[in-house]
């Protein structure tokens, strides 16, 4: 029976010269009693090694260039060259791979296809991050552990990457390659066993994730199932299995088309790379060519999976759910369900709804319109779900601190381009700042790029000002700032917890964070650019006539901590909440409204407060949504004070009257900022999107609208 090796080293590259993917894999485990790993010029085929000689594992690692070094050595300088963090609007890869890739791959891969299952790392993914965990991925019916191409890249940023290929002619039995995983699970868990280790299960792989986590509960696991097997059995096309095994092999042949008209939507799968903001003629264009490109690979399908194995994979999966079925009570894991709406093969909006009933920690992300082989379709990027369900973690808790990797530059482009795209052109926001010397500047050259620095100001309604004030710090100053944020909006509700990817889901994304002092507390000794509001949900759900007006608690709750790590405070005032909407009925007006009330009491029943009664008016605290009316929109305005520096500011952290002081002094600068920005919209020409709607048109559409002079 085929084994994993039972110890952990740095592989070797796996090249061929008649295999031109070979290069972009490193092959970690070969089976058999004598645990080896071949050298970078070797090559397995049916059990033997072809082109090079077996070198025995843990002596001697390949540079490439025939010359060999100590494990010791190579380690040594993995570590010093890995990374801690890494910037934000790192380059993730997304859309740099497409499905072409995989089944270019794929068919090679099969070309001499033998020995046992085995693990193998893509080149692609780089070196991950230091103390990244381990991510091992159980492919689909298709066995090639080629499933995640498209998102290699990015996880390898995070991860440890390691694939399992199960051979075109392996027979192993499911409860073989249950044994197979959890040995290196197990493995793994010995190396480390403060990380999670992550199994990623696409279909049949779903099954197999689910059965080694049944059968370890005590390993801290992190299951995330794309459409999971576990439904085969009510399979849309049972009906059709029968027919399989009679066919003749002269018609097998028409399988791949079968197979790949139900198992994913071509046309997703042909718009990876292609650019959304492409105007609709070339995208159209591009995508016609995409498709055109794509239909010749299918037939490879019939070589990835040839009729006996695909008869052997039915009966694999048909045991596989069964096994999976029958111990779902077992299993502890933390389990995040990725389900598609329109699956032709398997009922997975219905099973994952199950499965979130069945398993005792599992979330459900919904996309509507994916197919089968979601992870092989535009529009899901692995990371950014792992990322905004809050699943990334490195140790046994989530942490929202440590535990946060920045946007990259694909998910600020998706959501400037398909989320915020209209609202960014609606608003038409402007960003002032203030020079040490008291200049007030357009842009953000006035706060500070080496933090701690605690942003603080106004927030407005539904706050609306959000997106435009952390996109603009991401793009003039590639700074990510970390919002505190109520913490209603990590909760976990059973609508929350099963549902689409949503805006909450994106705040994440982009840094968003439950205000609490601990958070605060870990923010600012990270050197991080903070953003806090002290009015919280009372000033962005604020009532008539209250806007512009400030309620922040009677006492200083952030000068003194910001003070302990020497933070610089900006105070800010943002302005434009009345010129695009109009407030027809707030807290009160909806309370009036029978059975609207007795839904608004249920929902604040089990809302977590923030601070307790004795804060004085912001204290009050029962979250209602106001009803809205939009208006021809007008334009945002945001006004960043000059920075005040606690830096060497004992007297702060000693005496509360000197903290109060300054406190009032911030708060009566965010007030003044308002005022300003309110007297000095008039003078703005374009204030009107009308008005900047006819300069784009008569401009490039590219060139930054102007605005009143400060």
């Amino acid at each position: 029976m085929a084994s994993v090796i039972g110890f952990k080293v740095l592989p070797f590259s796996m090249s061929n010269s008649e295999n031109k993917y070979g290069s972009r894999v490193k092959v970690r485990c070969l089976s058999g009693p004598d645990s080896t790993l071949f050298s970078s010029d070797s090559v397995v085929m049916n059990g033997t090694s072809i082109g090079g000689e077996r070198e025995r594992v843990g002596t001697s690692i390949d540079q490439g260039n025939g010359q060999l070094r100590s494990k010791v050595e190579e380690k040594k300088k993995v570590e010093d060259d890995v990374l801690e963090t890494f910037k934000p609007l790192w380059d993730d890869g997304y859309g740099t791979e497409t499905v072409r890739d995989y089944f270019d791959m794929a068919k090679d891969i099969v070309k001499h296809d033998g020995g046992p299952p085995r693990w193998f790392c893509p080149i692609t993914c780089g070196c991950p991050l230091k103390d990244s965990p381990v991510l091992l991925f159980l492919p689909g019916m298709d066995g090639t552990g080629l499933g995640l191409v498209l998102h290699h890249k990015a996880l390898g940023k995070a991860f440890e990457v390691w694939c399992l290929h199960i051979p075109v002619n392996d027979r192993t039995s499911f409860e073989g390659l249950v044994k197979l995983v959890e040995e290196t699970v197990r493995f793994e868990h010995a190396s480390s066993p403060h990380k999670p280790i992550y199994l990623v299960g696409d279909s049949f792989g779903g099954c197999l994730a689910l059965a080694v986590a049944a059968r370890n509960p005590a390993i801290d696991l992190v299951l995330i199932l794309s459409n999971p097997a576990t439904s085969f059995g009510r399979s849309q096309l049972q009906p059709l299995f029968p027919i399989l095994e009679a066919m003749p092999d002269g018609l097998h042949s028409a399988v791949p088309y079968l197979l790949s008209s139900v198992m994913g939507d071509p046309v997703k799968m042909a718009s990876v790379d292609i650019e959304t903001t492409l105007p609709p003629g070339q995208r159209i264009e591009r995508l016609s060519r995409s498709l055109t490109g794509l239909l010749p690979y299918l037939s490879g399908f019939a070589d990835i999976i040839p009729k006996d194995t695909l008869l052997w994979k039915l009966k694999l999966l048909k045991s596989a759910a069964a096994y999976a079925n029958s111990r779902l009570h077992a299993v502890k894991a933390e389990v995040l369900v990725l389900a598609s709406g329109k699956d032709n093969m398997l009922p997975s909006r219905d099973e994952a709804k199950r499965l979130k009933n069945s398993l005792q920690n599992c979330d459900v992300c919904h996309f509507k319109d994916g197919g089968h082989t979601l992870l092989l379709e535009d529009g899901i990027c692995l990371m950014t779900v792992i990322k905004g369900t809050s699943k990334f973690r490195r140790s046994r808790r989530h942490d929202f601190v440590s535990d946060f990797l920045p946007p990259s530059m694909t998910e600020l482009k998706y959501v400037s381009d398909q989320i915020v795209r209209l609202f960014r052109f609606a608003s038409g926001s402007i960003l002032f700042s203030t020079l040490e010397d008291g200049k007030i500047v357009k842009g953000l050259a006035g706060v500070p790029n080496e933090g701690p620095v605690l942003i603080v100001g106004y927030h407005m309604l539904m706050g609306l000002e959000l997106t435009p004030l952390c996109e603009a710090f991401l793009r003039e100053k590639n700074i990510m700032v970390r919002g505190l944020a109520h913490p209603i909006l990590f909760s976990k509700t059973p609508e929350s917890s099963s549902s689409e990817f949503s805006l909450t889901d994106w705040m994440r994304v982009f840094g968003a964070v439950p205000v609490t002092p601990s958070n605060l507390f870990k923010l600012l000794s990270t050197k991080s650019h903070v953003l806090l509001y002290p009015g919280g949900p009372r000033e962005a759900l604020h009532h008539k006539g209250e806007e512009y007006k400030l309620f922040w608690p009677d006492q200083q709750e952030f000068v003194r901590m910001a003070a302990r790590f020497g933070a610089t405070i900006v105070p800010f005032g943002a302005v434009g909440e009345d010129d695009i909407s109009e407030l027809v009925l707030d807290y009160n007006d909806l309370m009036k409204i029978p059975v609207v009330n007795d839904h608004i009491r249920d929902f604040n029943r089990n809302v977590v407060r923030v601070r307790d009664k004795t804060s004085g008016e912001v204290a009050n605290q029962e979250l209602s949504f106001p009803v809205l009316m939009p208006k021809i929109p007008g334009r945002f305005y945001y006004l960043f004070g000059k920075p005040i520096k606690t830096k060497g500011r004992e007297d702060i952290l000693k005496d509360k009257q000197v903290a109060n002081q300054l406190y009032f002094q911030i708060k009566s600068e965010v007030e003044r900022n308002m005022e300003f920005l309110i007297k000095k919209r008039q003078e703005d020409p374009y204030r009107s999107i009308v008005d900047r709607t006819l300069y784009k048109a008569l401009n490039a559409p590219s060139h930054e609208v102007p605005t009143f002079e400060p």
